[in-house]
């Protein structure tokens, strides 16, 4: 599974990323997360893309640029230190999506 989170730098989406890949990993799940910007979205080949808050205004905008799941993170996203929080957005994006998470034991 690969995922990719969106801000508008990248700076801030690094830090949901990694949280993310944490959860994942402590979750057992082979999944990876990687920080970017909104031109990073069309190159990616992500299973998921998660944006950050701030960029909610954009959000049509990102999906017309992918096929993967898109989801808006929550206003509180960097106060969820372990990144389960985010997890469990993932994993339930990714099931309203249809799509069976990948890597899930």
């Amino acid at each position: 599974m690969r995922i990719l989170v969106v801000c508008g730098a990248g700076a801030s989406s690094t830090f949901v990323a990694q949280r993310l890949r944490t959860a994942a990993a402590a979750a057992g799940l082979d999944w990876d997360a990687d920080a970017g910007v909104e031109s990073t979205v069309p190159t990616g080949g992500h299973d998921l893309v998660l944006v950050g808050p701030h960029l909610r205004e954009r959000l049509d905008a990102i999906r017309d640029l992918t096929r993967a799941p898109v989801a808006v993170l929550p206003d509180d996203v960097f106060a969820d230190r372990d990144g389960g929080r985010t997890l469990l957005l993932a994993q339930s994006t990714l099931a309203a999506a249809g799509g069976a998470p990948k890597g899930t034991p």
